[in-house]
């Protein structure tokens, strides 16, 4: 993977193309959430001498695309000057014309991505752009990008279906409710907040009717006063038992949509029908069980409490696992404090999971 920012004339620019890339990720993260199905892209400008004159994020559709929106700030100093993007600039007309055109017709010498467009039709914007005399590279910042606000997208592109982060908080020994099942709250507030902040960036949020009927959940994003965001990602019921029409997650907040099955390949494929992208699975154990042996979990986040419960349901169960040469195996990628509990970060290797 190529990391550099190339040579030539742009070559004494490296620290700042490099600076403008995570500046560039910033503000693809900044709108994660909001693009579906488009992905959430940044783009910074630097003039020819290096210097920050435009940057932009995709809008949601059909607004226009991260490039545009910087090279429109940028105006007639985007010429001679070096485009920092998170993804290759597309190379079709979709909803709105290409991002290569518009690079092109700015005059930018340069171009520095860090992913390349997996997509059948936008894919190639880097050999338009060089076939028009531009000087482009990819892979800068590529893994920060690709397993940061692009990873969804990305996985998207690659199986045809959403990606699934299995979300839970358990205590020290595996409880995700004490044993008469209450469960609030195992966490603490520094990981609540952090929860409501995960959802903010999600297309869906997704639960099994046992949590309905047991917890009553309203799956909603919440401000710290207790106010409802703007955004509210679609809140997703799963199951053949009913629920109350009078069930929080029914009422107007936000939109909701059930799904009688248990099939979780079902479930993703309606989702992916209505352009999702990112799922939350917050659902309890049975619901868990069902997408993990399925082999449809991309990435568990956990978030383990320093409690002891000695008894309760534990977060997980019916995964298909009935020896240990049967485990599901994952790596982990980042384990750091959320307040006083842990928060976990796993993926499937290889050959694991949904991938």
């Amino acid at each position: 993977m190529n990391t550099s920012a190339g040579s030539g004339p742009h070559a004494g620019a490296r620290t700042a193309v490099e600076r403008a890339m995570e500046a560039a990720l910033a503000l693809s993260e900044g709108v994660r959430g909001t693009t579906s199905p488009n992905p959430p892209v940044g783009a910074v400008i630097l003039d020819a001498d290096g210097r920050r004159v435009g940057e932009g994020a995709t809008q949601p559709p059909p607004g226009p695309h991260a490039e545009v929106l910087a090279l429109r700030e940028a105006g007639d100093r985007a010429r001679g000057g070096t485009a920092v993007v998170t993804l290759e600039p597309c190379s079709h007309h979709g909803r709105t014309p290409p991002c290569t055109r518009a690079l092109i017709e700015a005059g930018v010498a340069a171009v520095r991505f860090a992913v390349s467009d997996p997509h059948p039709e936008a894919s190639g914007g880097a050999g338009v752009l060089r076939a028009a005399g531009v000087d482009v590279e990819g892979g800068l910042l590529a893994e920060q990008v690709a397993a940061g606000p692009l990873r969804a997208w990305l996985h998207r592109e690659r199986t045809g279906r959403p990606h699934v982060t299995w979300k839970y908080a358990t205590s020290l020994d595996g409880r995700v409710a004490a044993a008469d099942g209450t469960s609030r709250w195992i966490s603490g507030p520094v990981s609540r907040a952090e929860v409501h902040t995960l959802r903010s960036r999600m297309d869906a949020v997704v639960v099994g009717t046992g949590t309905v009927l047991a917890d009553d959940p309203w799956l909603t994003v919440r401000a710290k006063d207790g106010t409802l965001a703007d955004r509210q990602p679609l809140r997703v019921v799963v199951g053949t038992r009913g629920i109350p029409r009078d069930a929080r997650v029914l009422d107007s907040a936000a939109e909701t949509v059930v799904f009688a099955t248990h099939d979780p390949g079902e479930v993703l494929a309606g989702l992916a029908e209505r352009g999702v992208v990112d799922v939350l699975l917050e659902g309890g154990p049975t619901v868990a069980g069902a997408f993990v042996a399925g082999g449809m979990v991309d990435r568990i986040l956990a978030y383990v409490a320093p409690a002891l419960l000695g008894a309760g349901p534990v977060a997980l169960r019916d995964a298909g696992v009935s020896t240990i040469t049967e485990a599901h195996r994952w790596r982990v990628e980042e384990a750091t404090m959320s307040g006083e509990d842990v928060r976990i970060s796993a993926v499937p290797l290889t050959g694991e999971g949904g991938d």
